[in-house]
Order: structure tokens, then C-alpha cells, then sequence
């Protein structure tokens, strides 16, 4: 039992949650559906979190229980979850576990209510109502489509203003940047109405419809003096076309770190920054790039 020791030792958190005893139905479902939308995660009952302790369960009510359980489960989760009830054995006592692994049938939500008011997220160790964004998020994951490829109807490709991407592009890989090149990266796609934009493509152009569907698709830099946010030194907004925001933003930390020598070899000298660079730089492309990006390979192919 050492690996449910370091368990029962672990707080309550994203993936984890205690129970004294069987909570009620519409909390557990909340919990049920929190886990299956997020990471999964595991429930115990019959242990206290405050103090943490364990309390046990009846034994001669275990299968009960889990039937009990799996009805919750069932009658009031949608679309269907499957836990993994088990029954753990620590001190004599008696401990219930169910295991719900992150479902693949994108938003879950409360039977009785619509997917807006019964979808739930894990935030910490607490199950809270998902967002309309998140929502969003949860049907690309099952489409298996991200954001980035979304299309965009209101305006055709050829009516948007990409010259500078173009230019990137060009001096990045000595080519030119056609139609095929576009489609080659997935970054339109053909439709009735003809060729639709992604929102990836939006992103790199620097058509007004880029800050109009994206205002926030900007770099915020800024030098406090002392520790205390608020007494700026140097600020700077970066919004001009993505492509061209992470080494503008990397030019922006190099102006205010400091580069010293090191030591000498022969009559050269070694110059070291005061913070890793390499490491500078890469945190500010991660950042722009950003996880969920599905094609992310070929904005990280420009971005150099």
C-alpha cells in the first residue's frame, strides 16, 4: 500500500478529490463530469480531507454502494461515462475508488440541464461551470479540429492582406508564398462560397480583420523599476503582424539585460548575457505559438 500512502499524502488537487462518504447526487455527478472533461482523475470515499483521515465505509454496503454509484453515474452524466469502481482494503477499513479517465465524446455535461448550464470543469480542486469558450473548445477537441483551422466565412482569402507574411516567408525559405504554398500548410480551405481563410491565416496577415476578430493577438513588454508592478520604465505594445511580434519582443529583453565578459581566450574576450538567451527566446516563441495550436509546425517553421 505505499502507493496509496503516497496518495492519501497528495492534497486535494486537479486529478484528486476525498469524500467522508457518498456525496450527494448532484455533486458527484458535477465531480464525475469535472474529471471526464478535463484530465480524468480519481474520487475516494471514506476518507476525510479536513482533517485527512480515514473513515471507512460499511463493508456489508460495498456492493450497494457501488451500485448506487454507478447509477449516479449513469442517470444524471451525458453522454455516457464508464468509471472503474474498486474497493480498497487500509487498516481494516474499507475504501471506494472510482477512476474516470478523460472521455473522448467532448462536452459532458448534467442530463437534466442543457450542455451551456451542465458542463463542468475541473479549476484546482474544485468542480466549476465551463465558460461558452471552453465549451467551444471542448467541440473542436471532439471534431478533432483546433482553433487555428476554424474557417472563416465572412471574407475570402483573396480579399485578404497578407504581403508582409508573404515577405517572411520568402526571406525564411527563398520562396515564394502562392496559393499552393497556402495550401500546402492547410491554411485555407476550398468551399462552395470558394476559398476560406483559417483563422491561422487571419492571424498572419495583417488585414483589419485580424484585430478586429483578434485584439488581443499582441505582445505586452514592460520594465518595472524595483520588484513592484506599476512604475514603469520602459513599455512597449507589440501588435503588428505575428510573424515578426517574437523577435520584436526578444529585441525588447536584450535592450534591458545586461552582457558582460566572462573571461578571456588569448586576447579575445568571452561575452555572457546576464540570462540565457537561447532560453529567452524560446519561451517567447512557446508563448506565441501557444499548445493548442494543431498546425503549429508551420508557424514555428517561419518563426526563427
Amino acid at each position: 500500500m505505499d502507493k496509496f500512502s503516497d496518495i492519501l499524502n497528495q492534497p486535494e488537487g486537479r486529478r484528486l478529490e476525498f469524500k467522508s462518504e457518498l456525496p450527494s447526487k448532484a455533486d458527484l455527478a458535477k465531480t464525475i463530469i469535472s474529471f471526464a472533461n478535463d484530465a480524468g482523475g480519481e474520487l475516494y470515499i471514506g476518507i476525510s480531507d479536513h482533517p485527512r483521515k480515514i473513515i471507512g465505509i460499511d463493508a456489508n454496503k460495498r456492493m450497494a454502494l457501488e451500485e448506487k454509484i454507478s447509477s449516479i453515474i449513469h442517470d444524471n452524466c451525458d453522454p455516457v461515462i464508464l468509471p472503474e469502481i474498486s474497493f480498497l482494503s487500509v487498516d481494516n477499513k474499507f475504501i471506494l475508488k472510482v477512476l474516470i479517465y478523460r472521455g473522448s465524446n467532448l462536452p459532458y455535461h448534467l442530463k437534466n440541464k442543457s450542455v451551456e448550464e451542465g458542463t463542468y470543469i475541473r479549476v484546482g480542486s474544485t468542480s466549476r461551470l465551463a465558460s461558452s469558450e471552453i465549451i467551444e473548445e471542448m467541440v473542436r477537441q471532439k471534431r478533432k479540429i483546433s482553433f487555428d483551422r476554424e474557417l472563416y466565412y465572412q471574407k475570402s482569402t483573396e480579399q485578404l492582406n497578407f504581403k508582409s507574411f508573404g515577405e517572411f516567408y520568402f526571406d525564411k525559405s527563398g520562396e515564394k508564398l502562392t496559393v499552393e504554398v497556402l495550401k500546402k500548410f492547410d491554411l485555407f480551405q476550398s468551399e462552395q462560397s470558394g476559398n476560406l481563410p483559417t483563422n491561422a491565416l487571419i492571424l498572419l496577415s495583417e488585414d483589419p480583420l485580424r484585430h478586429q476578430l483578434f485584439p488581443y493577438a499582441k505582445i505586452e513588454c514592460a520594465r518595472f523599476k524595483g520588484i513592484v508592478p506599476g512604475n514603469f520604465i520602459d513599455q512597449k505594445t507589440i501588435d503588428g503582424n505575428i510573424c515578426f511580434q517574437p523577435e520584436q519582443a526578444y529585441q525588447f529583453v536584450l535592450r534591458h539585460i545586461s552582457e558582460g565578459s566572462e573571461d578571456y581566450t588569448g586576447v579575445y574576450r568571452n561575452d555572457r548575457w546576464e540570462y540565457p538567451v537561447i532560453a529567452i527566446r524560446e519561451v517567447i516563441r512557446n508563448a506565441v505559438l501557444c499548445k493548442p495550436l494543431h498546425n503549429r509546425h508551420y508557424v514555428k517553421s517561419f518563426i526563427m
